[in-house]
């Protein structure tokens, strides 16, 4: 691990200031459970740490208008456990639940991992699935322009998540196919029945996670597992590795895609 200067800031302001002030040198960490690794390995050098642990105001679970909002600090433990969230939407209880192992979800925070914009992650399969809306310091930003690719997010320096409000859907479920290891996603789908339309999002198959719009629009017509049957995904622009060649992935994405619609009931 290499040196860095750390910081811990009072309030969300000092935060940003703090970011801000170390330029691109700066490194957010809240849960830690992955830049923290990645530190220890020495693959990354930031001059500063700015630990967003002490703002506890960005914490909790709220739920009103027809909307469940996540604050940035709250762990996948609390989402996964919250009586609200289970009762509101249960499917993105279950996904919290399926994260990592219990140390990951007991210290992994929400802002985190959707900041961070893993691939293999599960949470951006629920915040594009559910057509969630991602709250910063500085504005909001619609699920479907807030991944960009791999590891990127529409984000801008000195940009801090502070919560994720996601409207309370009519039906969802999510389905994950997952490293027997690691637990992150080969292929994972999230499937919402929203006052806005259909929406299906698959995260783990590819760079970013993407949305299957002949899947919703078969959805639209006819809200059954069948529906989305012999819809193919390409697997040319898939992920591959030793766990899963893209072709499986492809495969994959309407084995879940399945799944989740099953999920949802």
């Amino acid at each position: 691990m290499y040196e860095f200067n750390y910081q811990r800031p009072k309030s969300l302001a000092d935060a940003a200031k703090a970011l801000k002030s170390a330029g691109d040198g700066g490194k957010l960490v809240a849960g830690g459970q992955t830049l923290i690794p990645t530190l220890k390995q020495r693959l990354a050098q930031p001059s500063d740490l700015i630990d967003l642990g002490g703002l506890k105001d960005l914490a909790g679970i709220k739920v009103e208008g027809g909307k469940v909002t996540i604050g940035a600090l709250t762990t996948h433990a609390e989402v996964a456990h919250s009586a609200a969230v289970q009762k509101a939407i249960p499917a993105l209880a279950a996904l919290a639940e399926g994260i990592g192992d219990p140390q990951v979800r007991n210290r992994g925070t929400i802002g985190g991992s959707v900041a961070n914009a893993d691939p293999a992650a599960d949470y951006p399969a629920g915040v594009v699935g559910l057509g969630a809306t991602v709250h910063t310091n500085e504005r909001t930003i619609a699920a479907d322009q807030f991944f960009t690719g791999l590891f990127t997010t529409a984000l801008k320096p000195g940009e801090i998540v502070t919560a994720v409000s996601f409207p309370v859907p009519q039906k969802a479920g999510y389905a994950k196919f997952p490293n027997p290891a690691s637990r992150y996603c080969v292929v994972a789908v999230m499937a919402a029945k929203t006052a806005d339309g259909v929406r299906v999002a698959v995260t783990g198959a590819g760079p970013s996670v993407f949305r299957v719009k002949e899947m919703e629009a078969a959805l639209g017509k006819n809200w059954a597992p069948a529906a989305v049957d012999g819809i193919k995904v390409a697997p040319a622009n898939l992920n591959q590795d030793i766990h899963a060649s893209a072709e499986y992935r492809a495969h994959l994405v309407g084995v879940m895609a399945r799944r989740a619609i099953e999920a949802a009931g």
